[in-house]
């Protein structure tokens, strides 16, 4: 359904709402609920549509179709009369996830600025529907600003095989490298030269400069005045309020608890950095951002005798796209049939049917592989959201892995971890795509939660038996050794602490960029203070790395979502290990109390029904001190 017409459909179903005071609790909440699924979805469509579709007219349309239902659903969360319509709704008697539904659309409502005189609506209108088209030209920016370098074959020495054979030199001799991650991550964890790390890390670190500057400085502006008019202190304290966390000082104090945690360890973590390049770079003072990947790798080698290289033989795409649909399948006792779509928005889209014997549950789409307009990273979009007895959920991933072709498309370990990752965000699209509301469809929890169960899934790549299962030497067929992945994942403990230190930088940026007045913030030094606060890098002049920070447009204030869901993952994942990774009777328990129920219950409430208990800082802590 196109944009204009789930204007038309919702906006009947609200008419009808607003002129019927005496329907009954199911009819009344059916039309609320039906009203918002119908632009929901429409929505999501167009959402997807520019982010992945070849054609730039059909971008450019999508683009204008998401402004239209994000303006007509900026005016329904105005709109008085059906704030009063869902208020008369009469509770008594009603199960948990229907007061759930409604008490939250209340809240939403109250947020929006309902309540407000009909001045300050207005303006709120104004800006919410600015704020559309700010964050869509954020977001178009990073995305087209795609750099390249021209680099001599020998400045490659270092990366693998199998890379440098997908990057023929071209007639003058020179390789095209580019600040796409396929390339990007694989430079600056394997490049020789210092040198080419450092050009690529600067150009990566300059994309969207200097256009997102100004855009960067209309979002926050807007964003502040938004807030304030909603009686908010700031952004920050607004979009924290109704998460598990519970206000801005809650996370700011979260990210400095976390930070203070790791600290000791990364201090350790940049002391072993800076001997290893001393050995490369006698006299050498500090370590370059450029340099932390590449010399992280190399005392991984030496220290446990794991070159994250020697996996990728074992790591072919397809075979591993296979084994984690055989995998899912077997834990979560579903499987996958592939659906033959002629008219995929690209012939690279692939589709599979969910199916639990005989019941269909839903569809996914595979959108894997980089192309020229394609969103540039690696995400769950959703396509359906789904509805029991009325729609199966359609999910999407949308990921930029090495296409498959005269030669085999090897992947990284971490690759593989990232795959099971977005594939966490795709079941519980699926899976708790069959809720009484649509509401509640899905990954429909709070925000600080919905990381969680695909950080959970991230765990099976450590597993040897798990990898053993599809994990097979692209020559010979032999499965990858245990002692390999036993290796590799002993030496994933080396880095640890600035892993959990950057993660703080970038959640510190997102929450103080939306903490301060931003008349006159300059937002480059901010930065640069940041990153020197909670890394051990010094800010390099000349880059920019909020500008194509794309987070800072869909996450705004809410990158502490990423640990704090990190938290909560690793104490689910300290029930699985009772039981063993590839038992099922865990799994079957967590898809029916977690992932099912969408976001028919408060997230503490989903937690405490898989672990009879309330979610514990202490799996954290000891998996932030192994090893």
């Amino acid at each position: 359904m196109g944009a204009r017409e789930a204007i038309r459909a919702a906006g009947e179903k609200v008419e009808r709402l607003r002129s019927a005071p005496s329907l009954s609790r199911d009819e009344a909440l059916g039309l609320f609920d039906d009203a918002f699924a119908e632009l929901g979805n429409a929505a999501a469509e167009a959402s997807l549509l520019r982010n992945v579709h070849p054609s730039a007219q059909v971008r450019d349309a999508a683009e204008r179709d998401e402004q239209e239902l994000d303006a007509f659903q900026t005016g329904l969360s105005l709109d008085r009369g059906l704030y009063e319509a869902l208020a008369r709704v009469d509770l008594a008697g009603a199960d948990a996830a229907t007061r759930w539904l409604v008490e939250k659309g209340l809240r939403d409502f109250r947020r929006a600025g309902v309540d407000r005189d009909a001045a300050t609506r207005a303006r709120v209108r104004e800006l919410r529907d600015e704020l559309v088209r700010i964050g869509q030209e954020f977001g178009r920016n990073v995305r087209d600003d795609v750099k390249e370098l021209r680099v001599e074959p020998a400045e490659l020495a270092g990366l693998p095989d199998d890379w440098l054979r997908a990057r023929p030199p071209g007639p003058d001799g020179m390789v095209t490298v580019t600040t796409d991650p396929t390339d990007y991550v694989a430079v600056v964890t394997w490049a020789e030269s210092a040198s080419l790390r450092e050009r690529l890390w600067r150009l990566q670190r300059q994309r969207a400069h200097p256009a997102n500057l100004e855009v960067l400085s209309r979002m926050l502006s807007r964003r502040a005045e938004l807030a304030r008019l909603l009686g908010y202190p700031s952004w920050a304290a607004y979009a924290t309020e109704d998460k598990m966390i519970g206000g801005e000082a809650q996370a700011a104090a979260f990210v400095e608890r976390i930070s203070e945690a790791a600290g000791p360890r990364m201090q350790r973590d940049h002391a072993d950095l800076l001997a290893r390049k001393r050995r490369e770079v006698p006299g050498a003072e500090r370590v370059d951002p450029w340099d932390s990947a590449f010399h992280s790798e190399r005392i991984k080698a030496e220290r446990f005798g794991a070159d994250a290289r020697d996996a990728r033989p074992y790591l072919e795409y397809r075979a591993v796209r296979d084994g984690i649909l055989e995998l899912t399948g077997t834990l979560f006792g579903i499987a996958y049939r592939r659906v033959e779509v002629p008219d995929a928005w690209h012939p690279d889209v692939e589709a599979f049917d969910v199916v639990e014997g005989d019941r269909a549950l839903g569809r996914i789409w595979l959108d894997m592989h980089p192309r020229e307009g394609k969103y540039r990273h690696f995400a769950q979009f959703t396509r359906v959201n789904g509805q029991a007895g009325r729609r199966l959920p359609e999910g999407v991933l949308v990921c930029n892995f090495p296409r498959p072709g005269d030669a085999p498309a090897l992947l990284d370990l971490s690759e593989v971890r990232t795959l099971l990752h977005e594939f966490g965000h795709l079941l519980h699209h699926v899976l708790g795509g069959h809720t009484r509301w649509s509401a509640h469809s899905g990954v429909a929890t709070e925000w600080d939660f919905v990381e969680a169960p695909s950080q959970l899934l991230e765990e099976w790549v450590r597993d040897p038996a798990v990898l053993r299962r599809f994990a097979r030497h692209v020559g010979t067929g032999e499965p990858i050794p245990e002692d390999l992945v036993r290796r590799l994942d002993a030496s994933e403990e080396f880095g640890k602490g600035l892993t959990v230190r950057q993660q703080m930088f970038y959640a510190a940026v997102s929450l103080e960029l939306h903490r301060r007045d931003p008349e006159g913030l300059d937002t480059t030094g901010l930065v640069a203070q940041l990153m020197e606060r909670y890394t051990p890098f010094r800010h390099v002049p000349g880059t920019f790395f909020h500008e194509s920070f794309g987070h800072l447009d869909g996450y705004s204030a809410l990158y502490y979502t990423y640990m704090w869901s990190l938290v909560i993952a690793k104490d689910l994942f300290s029930a699985f290990q009772e039981e063993g990774l590839l038992a099922t009777g865990t799994a079957r328990r967590y898809r029916k109390a977690v992932l099912e129920p969408g976001g028919s219950k408060p997230a503490a409430q989903l937690v405490r029904d898989f672990l009879g208990r309330d979610a514990s800082f202490a799996p954290f802590e000891r998996w932030l001190s192994d090893g």
